[in-house]
């Protein structure tokens, strides 16, 4: 897997949350042998023993169960130690959701936009509905938001110890948090023993921006001081995410004004993505870093 990706071009790796325990000796002989480095880790990494696909959210920082708080702690831990072992700097977390036993506010916002793919751009029926779900959204909250900083903070130390910063991540769905006014609050609640900062997904703020949510451009400037790197890909004219650079909506040279040499640029594109795809995107975004830095 490694050497596929080196042979390609590049010269650092994430290793997300879809890493099996069994790919786990080749990619320390990999690392070892310095076929390439690893610039982030995203939790869980590795997975929980016995689960073989992509789960980021399998145990949240949220749960308010306790059983499902001491998973997340665990198998946070163990993604902790992986990072460290493999030189990885930061670790890039989902923060949890606000959970809805019946109707999450979501399922009305989704439903409109079915029927009307453009009505976040002003319809102002669609405005009533979504000002209605996000009251519903931020009084549901304060437990979870609560539970979420206690367990950052029962992280913190043990990130610390180990040199690894935790990559506070913008998400796409409308429950999960932090939720996108929130990241200042986040910061600022946190103690100074817990080293974090902010994740961009620029596939994520497209599809925020999409639904009346937010405006990428501005949501990433507000937050760009406490920047650690990037998740590149796009989001096409179907509302796909994870898609080819340059193939869809998202402004790259914008998002490119807020490079800074210290950042992390990952690709974070579909498998279903062709390899002369994978080629152009990285040709652009070396293009861009050019552009920016000379």
């Amino acid at each position: 897997m490694l050497r596929e990706i080196a042979d390609l071009g590049f010269t650092h790796a994430e290793l997300s949350h879809g890493i099996r325990i069994v790919l786990l000796p080749g990619i320390l002989r990999a690392v070892g042998e310095g076929m390439i480095k690893i610039s982030s880790t995203h939790n869980f990494c590795p997975l929980p023993t016995g689960v073989t696909q992509a789960a980021p959210n399998l145990f949240e920082p949220s749960a308010t169960d306790i059983r499902a708080h001491e998973q997340w702690l665990r198998h946070t831990r163990r993604s902790l130690d992986f990072a460290a072992k493999v030189n990885s700097s930061v670790l890039v977390l989902h923060l949890g959701s606000v959970r809805f036993f019946w109707f999450p506010p979501s399922r009305k916002l989704k439903a409109y936009l079915v029927s009307d793919p453009v009505a976040s751009s002003g319809d102002a029926k669609y405005v009533l509905l979504l000002r209605k779900a996000c009251i519903r959204l931020r009084e549901k909250m304060p437990p979870f938001w609560s539970q979420m900083l206690s367990s950052l903070e029962e992280i913190g130390a043990y990130a610390a110890d180990r040199g690894v910063t935790l990559g506070c991540e913008n998400r796409e769905k409308f429950e999960e948090m932090p939720l996108d006014d929130d990241f200042e609050e986040l910061f600022k609640s946190l103690t100074s023993a817990v080293p974090c900062g902010y994740w961009h997904d620029t596939g994520h703020a497209q599809l925020k921006e999409g639904a009346g949510l937010i405006t990428h451009r501005d949501h990433l400037a507000r937050y760009a001081p406490r920047l650690l790197g990037f998740h590149l890909h796009d989001v096409n004219a179907l509302g796909k995410d994870h898609q080819e650079i340059g193939s869809g909506s998202v402004d790259f040279d914008m998002v490119s004004s807020h490079w800074k040499p210290e950042h992390r640029l990952t690709l974070e594109l579909s498998p279903r993505v062709k390899v002369e795809e994978v080629i152009s995107s990285k040709e652009r975004v070396d293009a861009l870093v050019a552009k920016r830095f000379g």
